[in-house]
């Protein structure tokens, strides 16, 4: 279950005079997003709920909201990320109900291999529990520190599918709370570092340099596919938090810089199936940067990102994560 502040969303659209509300949720949260339209429709508003699939912050209904007539867009389980919205936006974490003290100290012994000075990082499911976690930690003698992150990033030491900003900090290891394998995966490759992953809801831990290893070796196999490939189809997003068209020109001015043909393609939702019919020998995603991790066993073209392009074209030497990034903050580590 997650915790979610209903009172406070209220107030904040009694503040704005809505009385129409599109409630936005992801696939995990959708009982939650029926529980909070009772609660707002039991105080006379009029709430509709946005059925398609959510991918994060960086993919608001708020044109949706827009085109509705509704007065906002209350987004569920995402932090806000620096966006224009055609609407007024409230976006609500949803804070996981589970003890991360308990997963600490379960694997303190793991927790100790990453050095004298560890730097935290969790999802937006647990910052709220951050202050708990280094509260116990630094009670086991451990240096704590926690970076700010970039403009990107709404809490310190929070960590985005696409944005590692609060992870460069100065530590000897990185310990990462949270489920999942992407965002681990993710941090190590950024942080080239080791990082200790502790699950929150099962208690288990993992080292995750084996897995950061298979997937690049994974990316080396899509990127030596494209070597020979001579025609790009470079994609960006038409989401508002994945439009990356100055990026996407730049990677496609690099390929034909290189003897390559690239054209530009935007897409709402970036899928393989959609692009069926285009004569591309290979695509570049600059959108989410999970997109071409995540699904490229169900591309049947290779498919990069723009750093793998780079790696392509011998333009750089060392594997690197696509980031977005957002403006660099003065960084305050604890």
């Amino acid at each position: 279950m997650h915790v979610i502040d209903y009172e406070g969303i209220m107030k904040e659209l009694r503040d704005l005079g809505a009385t129409r509300v599109l409630i936005q949720s992801p696939e995990g949260l959708r009982k939650e997003a029926e529980a909070l339209a009772d609660f707002l429709e039991a105080r006379g508003l009029e709430v509709i709920l946005q059925g398609n699939v959510n991918y994060g912050a960086c993919d608001p209904a708020d044109h949706e909201a827009k085109l509705l007539g509704c007065d906002a867009l209350v987004h569920l389980g995402h932090s806000k990320i620096p966006m224009a919205l055609e609407v007024p936006t409230i976006f609500v974490p949803a804070f996981a109900e589970v003890d991360v003290v308990e997963a600490l100290r379960k694997n303190m012994r793991d927790i100790r291999k990453l050095g004298e000075r560890i730097g935290l990082v969790t999802t937006v499911q647990h910052v709220n529990s951050i202050e708990r976690a280094i509260s116990f930690l630094e009670g086991e003698g451990l240096r704590v520190i926690v970076g700010r992150g970039d403009s990107r990033v709404a809490w310190p030491g929070q960590v985005l599918g696409c944005n590692f900003s609060a992870a460069r900090v100065d530590a000897d290891g990185m310990l990462f709370v949270g489920s999942g394998y992407f965002h681990p995966v993710g941090l190590a490759i950024t942080v080239k570092k080791p990082v200790l992953a502790v699950n929150p809801y099962s208690g288990d831990s993992f080292w995750v340099s084996e897995e950061a290893e298979r997937l690049v070796r994974r990316r080396w196999a899509q990127i030596a596919l494209a070597m020979d490939a001579r025609r790009f189809g470079v994609i960006t997003s038409s989401k508002k938090g994945q439009l990356r068209l100055a990026e996407a020109r730049r990677v496609a001015e690099l390929l034909r810089k290189n003897g390559r043909e690239a054209k530009l393609i935007v897409m709402n939702t970036v899928s393989y199936p959609e692009l069926e019919g285009f004569d591309f020998d290979a695509y570049v995603v600059v959108a989410c940067p999970r997109i071409a991790i995540d699904d490229a066993e169900n591309w049947r073209k290779p498919v990069l990102t723009p750093p793998e392009v780079e790696l392509m074209l011998g333009l750089r030497d060392e594997y690197g994560f696509d980031e977005i990034q957002g403006v660099r903050r003065e960084l305050q580590n604890r």
